[in-house]
């Protein structure tokens, strides 16, 4: 077989590729679990202590991580080869501050008191270890495409942590979930609420605990 029927062979492939292989399907569960942002790279540990009190402003969070994440990452894999290598970092940062923005003027326009639990964390997604290091690992050296299922990836990974902690925290801290009180409706009306778990000190040790249970179920070990 000639070199040029080798060459058009390898072209074909990969055009071909699905658009949810298996490869493309690991780029998006590998940071729920296996390399999950906080629990594996202990990563945005801050906004998960700060915003965790209650479920509603923990979702907001992760919506708002979410469409930075993806958005951030898409645009930047789009240029990535326009942007000249001594100002990536501005660049990124530049992309990144300017979703940030647009997501705070949302939030203050549509989910006005919600904005006023969550802004000040809404704005420091910018200094968020997640994004930039999605941005330098990965967007800078893939796709668009690719490059936004990472992004979903890893602000899924994000998110999941971050709601847990904060179901076990509002539960336990104030005896309800998305301000409905649960023991009041069920009939419990004495429920011994937890005042620890609605400090950050709370969010800590729950953390702290779902770090350890997911490691130990994946057999996972820090190596220096």
């Amino acid at each position: 077989m000639s070199t040029e029927a080798l060459d058009t062979e390898v072209k074909v492939q990969k055009q071909s590729e699905a658009l949810f292989s298996k490869r493309r399907r690991k780029i998006v569960s590998d940071p729920l679990d296996d390399d999950n942002p906080i629990t594996v790279q202990v990563l945005g540990i801050c906004s998960a202590l700060a915003v965790t009190a209650k479920l509603e402003p923990t979702l907001v969070m992760s919506i708002a991580v979410m469409f930075v994440v993806v958005f951030s990452n898409l645009i930047i894999s789009a240029i990535r080869n326009l942007i000249p290598q001594r100002i990536r970092i501005i660049v990124q940062l530049a992309i990144v501050a300017s979703l940030v923005v647009l997501v705070d003027q949302i939030l203050k326009a549509y989910l006005y008191e919600v904005s006023k639990v969550v802004g000040v964390y809404v704005g420091l997604i910018i200094t968020n270890c997640i994004v930039m290091g999605r941005l330098e690992a990965f967007a800078m050296a893939n796709k668009p495409y690719d490059s936004v299922l990472d992004g979903f990836g890893s602000s899924f990974g994000y998110a999941w942590v971050i709601l847990a902690v904060a179901f076990f925290r509002e539960l336990l801290g104030s005896g309800s979930l998305f301000d409905f009180k649960v023991f009041e409706a069920i009939g419990i009306d004495n429920f011994p609420t937890n005042g620890l778990m609605t400090s950050p000190v709370g969010a800590f040790i729950l953390i702290g605990i779902i770090i350890w249970v997911q490691r130990w179920r994946n057999g996972y070990v820090e190596h220096n």
